[in-house]
């Protein structure tokens, strides 16, 4: 949710005391009276043009905005998406002009100005003011929580304002005006609290437990945007091991000792959490992880390996997808299950399926091609094609690495780890990117068939 003090800290400079309307006084659910009012405070502050004046009209429509409803938001969305989007005649005259004008330059510079919605100024207006950047990430986050509509639905304007919402914001995050700092124990209490709220793949349980993922033999990196100092966008979780960590509970075990550093030859990334929901889409994380990588190899020359212990969200959802139809699964996985196919989807329904030894070979093969097997030219798992989208390679699949009741639920509690070979970093990416290929260690080949 957009937060009010950023407006707040407009009016103490001033700006609400420059020529314009006072502040909005809406009803909170944007009835149809206000939205008039709303749609002329638009549309005048659109057409001004003296900038203190238009950024205290700005900042009042944001003001205004904080202040509404889920319903009133959404009207507002709705408001921007009708009515201050383009001009289908003046595309159309443009479009015309385009093949008759003899001046084709200036031709296409009045189709690219009728393309420019009026929505997306008052956006770059929005952007500009203080804490502007972190309301424009909030506003989006609103749009997405209210369901964009699919094309074609009674509402689709809004898919088309989510559109221009991430297009700006893409350009405003741009990894270059993006900082990589490490966060310890000794960062502002704050700080440490939104990474507890933040986390996304394992909840962080207490203080202690925080303490523990930033010791000695941990590391934290985040991005942050100058705009937002104190917000992370995104945020790496690693622990430095001897060997590759197979097992996610001795990675988060607070009573574990620490690692002396001298022994750590592997840094594991075992989660990756994206802060703010108005930045979906928006991929920080390839970014992240490659600066963590260099950061690492300067800091620690001894590292040899940089490889994540990874769940596999969608893998449960597609065993029981395969096995309730025998046509989908191949000859060598219906040789390895101990049973019928619909018999074998009731022993992984019981509650202790896992002292079922007999089920593991059939759950990794299927969990292989899973992996391995792409759709569209993308694996199907949405981690899966995180990583091999930022050129890393499918080294391992781990039987009951992670045995808590959310991976049991998710993956029969199979993780996978995957291997960031910096050197092959980019070849790996393009080659998955442009043909679909996935690299894979021989142990997951042999487990693929």
């Amino acid at each position: 949710m957009a937060s009010r003090r950023f407006f707040d800290r407009l009016r103490r400079r001033g700006l609400r005391g420059a020529p314009g309307r006072a502040a909005l006084d809406l009803a909170p659910d944007l009835h149809e009276r206000d939205e008039a009012r709303l749609r002329a405070v638009i549309a005048d502050l659109l057409r001004m043009h003296d900038t203190m004046t238009q950024r205290a009209e700005a900042a009042a429509v944001a003001d205004a905005y904080v202040a509404l409803s889920d319903d009133g938001r959404r009207n507002f969305h709705l408001l921007l998406a009708r009515d201050f989007w383009t001009d289908p005649q003046a595309v159309d005259d443009a479009v015309a002009d385009l093949t008759a004008s003899r001046d084709r330059r200036a031709a296409e510079r009045r189709l690219r100005d009728a393309l420019v919605p009026p929505a997306d100024r008052l956006l770059q207006l929005l952007s500009g003011l203080e804490g502007g950047v972190k309301f424009l990430v909030d506003l989006r986050a609103d749009v997405l929580r209210m369901d964009v509509p699919r094309a074609g639905d009674a509402d689709a304007g809004l898919a088309d304002l989510d559109r221009e919402l991430k297009a700006h914001i893409t350009t405003l995050f741009d990894v270059g005006l993006l900082a990589l700092r490490r966060i310890t124990w000794e960062a502002p209490a704050a700080l440490l609290e939104k990474l507890i709220n933040y986390e996304a793949v394992h909840a962080i349980s207490s203080w202690d437990d925080l303490k523990n993922r930033l010791d000695s033999d941990r590391r934290c990196y985040a991005f942050f945007h100058p705009a937002m100092p104190d917000e992370p966008l995104v945020f790496v979780e690693i622990a430095l091991t001897a060997g590759m960590a197979t097992e996610l509970a001795p990675l988060l075990d607070a009573r574990a000792p620490e690692l002396d550093l001298e022994r750590a030859d592997t840094a594991v990334f075992y989660s990756i959490s994206n802060c703010q929901p108005g930045l979906a889409g928006v991929n920080l994380g390839t970014a992240l992880i490659k600066q963590v990588v260099e950061a690492l190899r300067v800091d620690l020359p001894q590292l040899r390996r940089f490889v994540t212990l990874s769940p596999i969200p969608g893998f449960r959802a597609w065993v029981e997808s395969q096995l309730g139809d025998r046509a989908r699964l191949g000859e060598r996985e219906l040789a390895l299950l101990p049973a019928e196919p619909a018999r074998m989807l009731e022993r992984l329904s019981a509650a202790e399926w896992d002292a079922d030894e007999a089920v593991r070979p059939a759950l990794l093969a299927m969990c292989a091609r899973y992996l391995t097997t792409t759709r569209d030219g993308r694996a199907p798992d949405p981690v899966a094609n995180f990583h091999l989208s930022n050129g890393a390679t499918i080294e391992r699949i781990d039987w009951m690495a992670d045995a808590t009741p959310k991976g049991r639920e998710q993956s029969f509690g199979v993780m996978a780890n995957y291997l960031y070979e910096p050197d092959r970093i980019p070849e790996r990416a393009e080659a998955y990117a442009t043909k679909g290929e996935i690299p894979m260690a021989a142990e997951v080949r042999e487990l693929a068939g």
